[in-house]
This record gives structure tokens, C-alpha cells and sequence, in this order.
């Protein structure tokens, strides 16, 4: 059994929100759903098929709702990370992989 040691600095906020990262490695935007984000990274999950690594650096794009979009003057956050942690621990059970990003 593994021992995990928490690196977190910023605490975390459960917000389950459609995202879709683009991956350049592979040439196009996955969709997934973020599962925590801090102002440091995130966790979301994305289909169990999405060709992403630990070390990729990614682009995260958010979307906003219409009256949010108009207020801020764009459509979607867009943030760009690097993936630190990739786990596919629950590949049988949904489909999806668990993938940590840190903020740049």
C-alpha cells in the first residue's frame, strides 16, 4: 500500500463544472467535469480514452453561464496547467480518469 503525502498550500472547493482541456499533443479538447479547484489547480475527470500524461501541459476552458459571459465580456475561463497526477484507479467502475492540474 502507497503512502501519500499532501503537497497542497491552498485549501479546495467541491465544484462539479463541465470543462474541456485541450491537449495539444493530441490535436483537439477532451470534455470532462472538474471535481475540486483551488486557485493553484484543479481535479477533474475526463473519459477513460483521453490520451493525457503526467508533464502535458494543457489548456482548461470553463464555461460561463449567459449572464456571467456578458457581465466578464467572454464566454469561458481559461486557464493553462500542467498535469501532475493522472489516476486511473476507478477505470472499471466509470469509465473516467481522475487527472490533478496545476495551475501555471
Amino acid at each position: 500500500m502507497q503512502t501519500l503525502i499532501e503537497q497542497r498550500t491552498d485549501s479546495r472547493n467541491k465544484v462539479a463544472w463541465p470543462v474541456s482541456v485541450w491537449i495539444p499533443q493530441a490535436n483537439r479538447f477532451f470534455n470532462g467535469r472538474s471535481c475540486n479547484i483551488s486557485k493553484t489547480g484543479v481535479f477533474i475527470t475526463l473519459p477513460l480514452t483521453t490520451p493525457i500524461q503526467t508533464g502535458h501541459t494543457v489548456e482548461l476552458n470553463f464555461p460561463r453561464t449567459e449572464p456571467l459571459a456578458q457581465e466578464k465580456g467572454q464566454f469561458a475561463r481559461i486557464k493553462c496547467g500542467k498535469v501532475v497526477r493522472v489516476d486511473r484507479n476507478n477505470l472499471l467502475e466509470n469509465a473516467e480518469i481522475g487527472v490533478g492540474i496545476a495551475f501555471n
